[in-house]
């Protein structure tokens, strides 16, 4: 009589593990209890309980502003926390991203994003973050064309620029705003947006929306 062997149990999905992207698609598909994991540089990180105020109630700010933006602007794409499978080891789920149909991101046979979006934009809670570090890198190097931090306790948003394979920092103009390389009219009034003026920040987007509509 042969005596069958059951399966090998499947490490759970954990913090701080080291895998390569089939593996951690392998781990987080058995761990339904975990909503939101991310493989950065082959290293693991589950995402804690996320706060209203530091993180979910700016998330949906810049929601709202891309939104806009998306909804205004033929074939453009916009999604929340997607995964993006951008390389072997690399495979995060960022707050939200823009991209355009038919450029360097597309929707696989799996339904996930492969390849760079345009745009991405993460909510961190300060300069200690990986988003501002280790991620940061890894969106470089994989072409992502613009990279937004906002660091909510430190009341800074970051836009970097993709130039010569080197992220540029750009700042506010004269009037405050910071203009989008990548996106014609994707206009972001950063005083306001800061102050949590939603008006006054979709006012400003729709300003670059008609200016670009009337060139």
């Amino acid at each position: 009589m042969t005596i069958a062997k059951s399966p090998p149990i499947l490490p759970l999905l954990e913090n701080g593990d080291r895998l390569d992207r089939a593996e951690f698609e392998r781990r987080y598909t058995a761990t339904p209890n975990v909503k939101k994991a991310e493989l950065i540089e082959g290293i693991v990180y589950v995402a804690s309980p996320l706060r209203f105020t530091p993180h979910a109630k700016p998330h949906g700010y810049i929601v709202t502003w891309l939104g806009v933006y998306q909804s205004s602007t033929p074939n453009i794409e916009m999604g929340v926390e997607p995964t993006v499978r951008l390389d072997n080891d690399n495979e995060p789920q960022p707050d939200v991203v823009l991209f355009r149909v038919g450029g360097n991101a597309i929707i696989d046979d799996d339904g996930y994003i492969a390849g760079a979006p345009e745009l991405i934009v993460e909510i961190a809670a300060s300069t200690v973050s990986y988003d501002v570090h280790d991620k940061k890198r890894v969106y470089q190097r994989n072409g992502v064309k613009e990279y937004i931090v906002w660091r909510t306790f430190d009341q800074q948003i970051d836009w970097f620029v993709l130039e010569d394979s080197k992220y540029i920092e750009m700042k506010p103009d004269a009037e405050g705003i910071i203009r989008s390389v990548e996106f014609t009219g994707l206009w972001l009034n950063v005083e306001a947006l800061l102050a949590r003026d939603m008006q006054q920040v979709l006012r400003t987007l729709n300003e670059g929306i008609s200016q670009t509509n009337l060139s």
